[in-house]
């Protein structure tokens, strides 16, 4: 199976989502909608939230993508193209599979990792999705538990917040 990308209207994603898996022409088509779970604080109170892992993309998992897919895909409301564009479809590969490939095997709610912090302040993650994208931290929020990582697909960087639980002895909480 191969993964493909579309682009659509930013915040349309699960609208979109309810329409295609109602047509027919794109039953042998599965899609993804990775999204991952964050605590906001709103009047002082901390509340869970869903916010989509890449903002305006979905993926798509299939052999190829056919006429009949290529033609009802593009009909659906929000849709904006095909990556790498509509004229030069491509599936996924290399360490854009790889990325996405590690989020998609997470299920469809990305949680929480679990962390620790050295005595130089620095992040060790234990577990979660943040496991092997170390090197990929930018900026780490104690406070609000959240780590910005930069993440690259097809040519394009994007700056994605993951929460934390920080896990380890009270003092390490402390600090």
């Amino acid at each position: 199976m191969n993964f493909y990308v579309i682009s659509v209207r930013a915040g349309k994603e699960e609208a979109l989502l309810t329409i295609a898996r109602r047509r027919e022409e794109l039953a042998p088509v599965q899609f993804h909608w990775p999204r991952r779970k964050l605590t906001i604080r709103r009047k002082g109170k901390r509340i869970e939230t869903l916010a989509p892992l890449f903002s305006g993309y979905l993926f798509l998992e299939t052999d190829s993508i056919t006429e009949p897919i290529y033609r009802t895909t593009k009909r659906l409301p929000g849709f904006y193209r095909f990556l790498e564009s509509n004229d030069r479809i491509r599936p996924l590969s290399g360490e854009d599979l790889e990325l996405v490939g590690h989020f998609i095997k997470l299920g469809e709610i990305i949680g929480k990792s679990q962390v620790v912090f050295d005595e130089n302040s620095r992040i060790h993650v234990k577990n979660g999705p943040l496991s092997g994208l170390e090197g990929k931290i930018v900026k780490v929020d104690r406070r609000k538990q959240r780590a910005k990582v930069r993440l690259d697909l097809y040519k394009e960087s994007f700056l994605v917040d993951f929460g934390f639980e920080l896990i380890g002895p009270a003092e390490q909480r402390n600090s």
